[in-house]
């Protein structure tokens, strides 16, 4: 009777455990044996913070678990102590464990799940190779935007450009203005005199005839003395 007790028991805590591991979640396992109190603890907050579940678990428990999810290819993954860690994000898990296992060398990345399927060692270091979801928004956006922001700047350079060459021609008509002016008045001057020239000449002509006359009324006078002689 204890045994049949200590069996439902185990298969209640394996049913559990494969409802919170079901759906498209990426799990990360780790041999996380000789880890420092400091070590585990900061992992473990750093995990738990960034929302992804870090669980100890039997190996045997964990072959069950999987068997009940239908994931296959493990079996090599399930040897010697194991830890896992999952969440509903790609590259978070990854990204975390294979940090610390940079930095402390007994904690060694064994592989994972991706999609369902098993994914080797390398994959589960290419993954955390990638950027967050949040850079890669930020770089689609940057992407779509930098085409309209680099045309604005286009626009507005070409914008600013017709405006510069728009006031260089008023500035050039500007000065122009006073040299046709200056043009125009020289010619003005040099007519004055020619106009007053044949004043002067008709002056004389005037004086002609008066001398003509004088001329005349001289022999006028001349037959008048004659006659006093004899």
């Amino acid at each position: 009777m204890a045994s049949e007790k200590i069996l439902a028991r185990k298969q209640e805590h394996i049913a559990e455990l494969a409802e919170s591991m079901s759906g498209d979640k990426t799990f990360v396992f780790v041999a996380a044996r000789g880890l420092t109190v400091a070590q585990d603890t900061a992992m473990r907050k750093e995990l738990r913070e960034a929302g992804v579940t870090y669980k100890v678990i039997k190996n045997t428990t964990l072959k069950r678990v999987f068997e009940k999810l239908e994931v296959e290819g493990l079996d090599d993954i399930f040897e010697g102590p194991t830890a896992v860690a999952f969440c509903d994000e790609v590259t978070t898990a990854p990204k975390i464990l294979c940090k610390y296992a940079e930095d402390i060398e007994v904690l060694q990345v064994k592989g994972g799940i991706v999609s369902g399927k098993a994914a080797s060692i390398d994959e589960i270091v290419a993954l955390s190779k990638i950027p967050t979801t949040e850079v890669l928004y930020s770089q689609v956006v940057y992407g779509l935007l930098f085409p309209l922001t680099k045309l604005a700047m286009l626009v507005k350079a070409v914008a600013e450009k017709k405006e510069e060459g728009g006031e260089a021609p008023a500035a050039k008509e500007e000065t122009e203005a006073p040299a046709e002016a200056a043009a125009e008045e020289a010619p003005a001057e040099q007519e004055a005199p020619a106009e007053e020239a044949p004043a002067a000449e008709e002056a004389p002509a005037e004086e002609a005839p008066a001398e003509e006359a004088a001329a005349e009324e001289a022999p006028a006078e001349e037959p008048a003395e004659a006659p006093a002689e004899s």
